[in-house]
């Protein structure tokens, strides 16, 4: 975030006054509410969930989305924890080290996979991440790269909360290809999160009440040429023998794959072929004249 707003008269404030400050001056109207602590501690962790589940916009009522812009795996997991024991749906995002990649990801409680259900290799073999971090090396950083991942994600809310547009399950960006993957990623049932587990069982029934839609066959009708007076008749001007002599032998293929042509066998024909001859076209001319 220092990348994209930090201005130099903000000098000594945190990240999150910040923002508030940098934001409030591009929209007074907007209500802000700031904490400037670590989600990860248990006193905090606490407050962090309480405000989840009672700060939304009308008193007591849960927010309508969390956005995760977090910087480390700890912060993620914590948010993770939060969303998935309150079954709040969040977005999160982030950028790689290299600064030339990054994602977002709609995480819904037992419906989609959660981010302890596919976690990063960091994460699944329980690395303390603070020890990938070497003595006076920072991760590489470049404010075009946060800003686009920054605006996939703003895109992504607003189709989310306006209802709008196909909202990405998980986007992804590679700035040295500029190529977007996108997929849909499923829960997985033996995901170490115990309240992820017990969302997927609380949206099986969920999906279990719902009522079954019943698939409706719908038959074309046979088109039938009617008698008519004029004794008009639709034939077809090939017969069944021209068909056959224009298609081939069908290959032996698999169930449910069928070729859409078929190339005829080739007769020879009948006759000779006249050998091929250095003479030239005015030489060939003359002959013809001495006819």
């Amino acid at each position: 975030m220092n990348r994209l707003f930090f201005q130099p008269h903000q000098a000594g404030l945190s990240k999150v006054e910040a923002a508030e400050h940098t934001l409030r001056n591009i929209n007074p109207d907007v209500q802000f509410e700031v904490h400037n602590y670590n989600i990860t501690t248990l006193d905090n962790f606490q407050h962090f969930m309480d405000r989840i589940s009672k700060g939304g916009l009308k008193e007591g009522s849960p927010v309508d989305l969390v956005l995760s812009c977090v910087d480390n795996f700890e912060a993620r997991m914590a948010i993770n924890t939060a969303c998935n024991e309150l079954g709040q749906v969040w977005m999160e995002s982030g950028v790689s080290e290299n600064a030339v990649s990054g994602h977002i990801q709609l995480i819904k409680p037992g419906e989609t996979a959660c981010f302890a259900c596919a976690p990063p290799l960091v994460v699944a073999a329980n690395i303390d991440e603070k020890t990938l971090k070497r003595e006076g090396v920072c991760a590489a950083s470049l404010p075009t790269t946060m800003g686009v991942v920054a605006g996939i994600l703003v895109q992504n809310v607003l189709k989310y909360l306006l209802n709008f547009g196909t909202v990405s399950f998980y986007l992804g960006y590679n700035a040295m290809q500029d190529f977007f993957p996108t997929m849909a990623m499923k829960p997985n049932p033996q995901c170490d999160d115990k309240y992820c587990r017990k969302q997927q069982e609380e949206f099986k029934l969920k999906e279990a009440a719902k009522p079954k839609q019943e698939t409706v066959v719908v038959e074309e009708e046979e088109v039938v040429h009617e008698d008519n007076d004029w004794g008009i008749e639709l034939v077809s001007e090939v017969s069944e023998e021209e068909l056959k002599a224009a298609s081939g032998p069908v290959p032996d293929l698999p169930e449910g794959i069928k070729v859409a042509y078929t190339i005829p066998i080739t007769k020879p024909t009948s006759g000779f072929t006249v050998e091929d001859s250095e003479q030239s076209l005015d030489e060939l001319m003359a002959q013809m004249k001495n006819l």
